[in-house]
């Protein structure tokens, strides 16, 4: 009879930075797009640990060894007048899958929504990634099929910034 470690969720410290980006560069492959990666390890110090972070990070651990991990950061809703959490990634190591890492960094992060009265917890994964999605809506989360994911990169910034609107 196989055993399912006892999985625990913990807060990542500046000194885990090495750790959080070996898990970015993780999902990153996973995802099929490692050559996205412009993180390093002074960037996510500053960005997670600094004087004004932007974002946080949970890990997932079975047996005191970090199996999964979750970045977030908070965001508003004009329409429910609250904050919200954005799930920017969430990745769960390949060997470690199915023992319930990731429902526990989803349902704490339910459980800090719930505690502060924000009004939603959204995130966005592949369209094709159909064993995500089924994972994710066993787990209470609804496809939103009206809306699309817009998005202006570093070059379409600077762009816009520079010239101003079409």
């Amino acid at each position: 009879m196989s055993h399912t470690p006892l999985i625990k969720i913990r807060e990542a410290s500046s000194s885990d930075v090495p750790l959080i980006l070996n898990f970015i560069r993780k999902k990153a492959t996973f995802d099929g797009v490692p050559h996205w990666v412009e993180a390093t390890e002074d960037k996510l110090r500053n960005e997670l640990f600094g004087a004004h972070p932007t974002a946080s990070a949970l890990f997932a651990e079975a047996n005191d060894q970090a199996i999964g991990i979750a970045i977030y950061f908070l965001t508003f809703s004009s329409f429910l007048a609250r904050p919200g959490i954005w799930l920017d990634d969430l990745y769960v190591d390949e060997n470690a899958r199915g023992q319930g890492a990731g429902k526990a960094l989803l349902a704490h992060l339910a459980k800090l929504a719930e505690e502060r009265g924000y009004g939603r917890v959204e995130w966005v994964t592949a369209a094709d990634n159909a064993k995500g999605l089924a994972f994710y809506q066993r787990n209470g989360a609804c496809v939103q099929d009206v809306v699309r994911i817009l998005r202006l990169d570093r070059a379409a910034i600077t762009q816009l910034a520079c010239n101003g609107a079409a």
